[in-house]
């Protein structure tokens, strides 16, 4: 959905200079009474798989650089969905997957109002129709543009921070000839029928 080198670039905490992102988030916990002698402690709640760990260790080491300090908190896959559907916890950290690649698939599921799997409970009418805006635009260029305010919006409203976007990839044999890989995701849409080896 986005990158620093967009317009997202102008948002709080996506200048590219970190040290002065830094700085500014230190500025805040000061204001809240907090500093290098007197720490918030919170416990960072995920799933206790690699795939939610890593991203979790990511975000700890990042707060201990604005004076939080985060315990981790690795919750079995079969208690982690009723955990975050109850929000019992203080810092969540959820991966949004994408079984399509489409700004429709996002927002629709993790931001507007009333979504199953919002576990923020963030809830912005206006946001609601720039979604519903960008998802009938037809022009890809308005879309693109509607999808970026509606990105910087999530982002000022601190509605789910994103910690990074991952990337993805196919890989195959070069002797693996006629597939035919979607264009939108990583998963899926596989057809075999006309797939065949030339060895």
């Amino acid at each position: 959905m986005g990158d620093a080198a967009g317009p997202l670039a102008q948002a709080p905490g996506y200048d590219p200079d970190l040290a002065k992102n830094r700085a500014a988030a230190r500025a805040i916990m000061e204001k809240a009474g907090y500093g290098p002698d007197k720490r918030l402690a919170v416990t960072v709640s995920t799933r206790n798989i690699p795939a939610y760990r890593d991203p979790a260790a990511i975000l700890i080491s990042q707060l201990r650089e604005i004076y939080i300090d985060a315990e981790l908190d690795p919750v079995d896959t079969t208690q982690w969905y009723p955990k975050i559907t109850r929000k019992d916890f203080t810092v969540g950290l959820n991966v949004t997957e994408s079984g399509v690649d489409d700004p429709d698939q996002q927002f629709y599921e993790n931001y507007v109002c009333g979504s199953d799997r919002n576990y923020t409970g963030y809830c912005n009418p206006e946001v609601d129709k720039l979604v519903d805006r960008q998802s009938m635009e037809a022009d890809p260029e308005k879309r693109k543009q509607l999808v970026w305010e509606i990105e910087k919006k999530l982002v000022e409203d601190v509605a789910r921070p994103v910690i990074f976007y991952p990337r993805g990839a196919t890989c195959r044999q070069p002797e693996v000839k006629g597939l035919t890989i979607m264009v939108n995701s990583i998963y899926n849409g596989w057809r075999f029928e006309d797939v065949w080896l030339d060895r």
